[in-house]
């Protein structure tokens, strides 16, 4: 089987949708980017490009060997493989963010269950499913572990871009490529196959990875955002309560 074909993305999507219950709108349109322009485009279109890769890789030597070499040369690890563990690295750090929910949930319910003597077997029905559906508010425990989330998510699309970069000497994909490795009798011309197509894809695959570097800075500043106002309206109350001036006096005040 091809190597997107047989990875499990369905389950990986459906565990990055129960982490994205509790995301803001920007982090609902990262994921959206993530599966249907990345994705699905590596699954149904990338393959197919990148299949013959190896097979159709030919050089103009008959010398055993020569051609394999000089294909590790400029090929040492495949696109293909190489933008599956990008995806893979980039969706890890939210399922941090699904692992904090589910301990929040777990350490709620069992709350729960402790005063559940209190409720009828109705009520206590009606508060776990509240509690399975209920959106976590940002804040506290569940912003820092946003946003190291985002953070990582950041350092690892600037760190597979820049391996990408390097790897193939930029994003375009040459006609022709030269060799001089060991079997090789001396310099011979490689060719590589639909090299336009390839750049295409591999241009595509780095935009779509700049959007979501894009999405992904846009939600952090949104967060700080939110986190500098929350800090604000604490000071300002406690400066109301502190001074016994009215809230909305100090607040028009502040501004």
């Amino acid at each position: 089987l091809p190597l997107t074909s047989s990875m499990s993305w369905p389950a990986l999507y459906t565990q990055l949708v129960g982490a994205n219950r509790h995301a803001t709108s920007l982090g609902k349109i990262w994921l959206s980017v993530l599966f249907i322009f990345r994705v699905m485009v590596l699954v149904v279109a990338a393959e197919s490009v990148w299949g013959d890769e190896q097979s159709d890789f030919t050089c103009n030597t008959l010398q055993p060997g020569c051609e394999n070499v000089c294909y590790d040369q400029f090929f040492p690890v495949s696109h293909i493989r190489l933008w599956c563990l990008q995806l893979v690295f980039v969706s890890t750090p939210t399922l941090l963010v699904a692992m904090y929910v589910a301990y929040r949930n777990h350490r709620d319910k069992r709350k729960l269950l402790q005063v559940a003597g209190f409720l009828s077997a109705k009520g206590q029905d009606e508060e776990l499913e509240t509690l399975k559906k209920r959106r976590l508010p940002i804040a506290g425990a569940l912003w820092w572990t946003y946003a190291c989330s985002l953070v990582f998510r950041l350092l690892f699309e600037a760190g597979f871009m820049y391996a990408l970069y390097v790897v193939y000497d930029g994003f375009q994909m040459p006609r022709l490529v030269q060799c001089d490795q060991w079997p090789c009798p001396n310099l011979v011309d490689c060719f590589i196959s639909r090299p336009t197509e390839k750049t295409i894809f591999t241009v595509f695959m780095a935009t779509t990875s700049s959007i979501c570097m894009v999405l992904n800075v846009a939600e952090l500043v949104y967060l700080v955002i939110k986190l500098i106002d929350a800090i604000l309206f604490w000071i300002i109350l406690f400066l109301s309560f502190k001074l016994c001036i009215p809230y909305k006096l100090i607040k028009t005040l502040s501004f």
